[in-house]
């Protein structure tokens, strides 16, 4: 395990290195000279004899000789922010790119390592598909080049992030239909294809954020602002039109439902500007994508039943913070070298406790949502299904390789389509009873009064 990981992985737990000696700035430089001893930061000036030991706990590195440090209270609070920042300044200037290698970098002993950065400007997302390319990406692989970028751009080559803000939509739209009763198909269609196109728009305001950050990390270099495949005009005009059939599809609908709708369009340019101020960018991420919860609901009836919407709005939140943090944990070691903040760093190798603790609350949500709903029981065996799923997820995830991490957040696609089957099952075995006896008292009873 290299030093820096190590340092990573203790800072979240509130844990502390302690350094003795005066050059701050060699400790630093032994950390980018030696290659067991850094993520990725290569040198042609040897590798020294701590290589072998990986293994090891980092106090047995030999470039660390003439330094002690001790895992546990600091007695000087913050002295792991002050190696970081002091981390971070020495890298200023340095670049991580695909290939993890330093560049840009003012230090001398550094100079035969920037040569051999390969070069990521213009480089095509589509090399990073590996052998067997999805469907989205081979359609992406074959239209022309000048229209590629802008498709790459609003991420229709990974269409994971489309379904996960899709499927609270789906939910809010299925509970809200009449016991016995389909969902409205018509209904569906129009959010998805809106669910589509604003995901598009949040990741080119995301990336037109996030430009000088993306070329840092490994994962998102060749992205087209950060490759320079596109300009900022170019992602400014992709988003003025997104905006606009966002805009002509939040007008279909009622206008309680379009004030709604309008209402979430600051929590999608926010959330970019979270990671740079809280380790928790994750919950804003969950506001955002779960606002469909409430959205769904008002365009059926033309208002919220908030025994059925906070529940689930909340259900999603905790969802989100589940997937995203598994996600983050792909880009944790890039992302404490250039400042971003996620709960993967926050949360280190407490992670599987807290994940827990968001399945439960995920899990309370949904029984309390099918209760105020009066579902049937098809919908609680979904629950019960989706309760496992999360479990299993937990306790296979190995937050060090993201190779699995990146299987486990897609995986959570299942779970959106699994919970949407269970409302449909538990809503056409509901007893219309309660809409005949007392229709305040079913919340899947159209309110057509209130619609346009």
């Amino acid at each position: 395990m290299s030093v820096l990981r190590w340092l990573v992985r203790r800072a979240p737990l509130g844990r502390s290195l302690t350094l003795v000696g005066h050059r701050r700035t060699d400790l630093l430089r032994y950390i980018a000279r030696h290659a067991c001893c850094a993520v990725g930061l290569r040198s042609d000036s040897g590798v020294c004899d701590c290589r072998r030991l990986a293994g090891v706990s980092p106090r047995f590195h030999s470039c660390f000789a003439d330094w002690s440090y001790a895992n546990g209270t600091p007695k000087r609070k913050g002295v792991i922010h002050v190696f970081e920042k002091s981390l971070q300044n020495y890298c200023a200037g340095v670049q991580v790119n695909s290939f993890s290698r330093i560049s840009n970098s003012t230090d001398p002993q550094l100079k035969n390592i920037r040569d051999k950065r390969p070069d990521t400007v213009g480089v095509d997302l589509s090399l990073d598909y590996g052998p067997n390319p999805t469907i989205p990406q081979r359609l992406i692989q074959n239209v022309p080049k000048t229209l590629r970028g802008y498709l790459q751009l609003m991420r229709l080559d990974r269409p994971i992030g489309s379904w996960l803000l899709f499927w609270p939509c789906g939910w809010s739209i299925a509970l809200a239909a009449p016991p016995g009763c389909l969902p409205d198909f018509s209904m569906l269609a129009l959010f998805a294809f809106g669910t589509l196109v604003m995901r598009g728009a949040g990741c080119t305001i995301n990336d037109m954020w996030d430009r000088d950050y993306d070329s840092k990390v490994t994962r998102t270099a060749g992205r087209p602002l950060a490759s320079g495949t596109l300009s900022m005009f170019d992602a400014l005009v992709c988003l003025g039109t997104q905006l606009s059939l966002g805009c002509l599809v939040l007008l279909q609908l009622n206008w309680y439902a379009v004030l709604l709708g309008a209402s979430s369009l600051g929590l999608v340019v926010l959330y970019p500007l979270m990671k740079r101020v809280t380790y928790w960018p994750q919950l804003m991420l969950g506001f955002t994508f779960n606002w469909g919860a409430l959205l769904g609901w008002s365009a059926v009836h033309g208002s919220c039943d908030w025994n059925v919407c906070l529940p689930l709005y909340t259900a999603g939140i905790a969802w989100t913070l589940i997937y995203d943090t598994i996600y983050a944990h792909q880009d944790k070691y890039d992302d404490v070298i250039i400042g971003i903040k996620s709960t993967a760093l926050k949360f280190g190798e407490t992670t599987w406790m807290w994940l827990s603790g968001f399945g439960i609350l995920m899990t309370s949500g949904l029984l309390l949502t099918g209760y105020s709903a009066h579902l049937a029981w098809p919908y609680y065996l979904a629950v019960t299904a989706t309760a496992a799923h999360i479990a299993k997820q937990v306790w296979t995830l190995d937050i060090n390789n993201p190779s699995d991490c990146g299987q486990k957040f897609r995986a959570n696609r299942h779970i959106g389509l699994l919970l949407f089957a269970g409302i449909i099952g538990g809503t056409l075995l509901k007893s219309r009873h309660t809409s005949t006896d007392n229709p305040e008292d079913n919340p899947g009873t159209p309110k057509t009064s209130q619609n346009n």
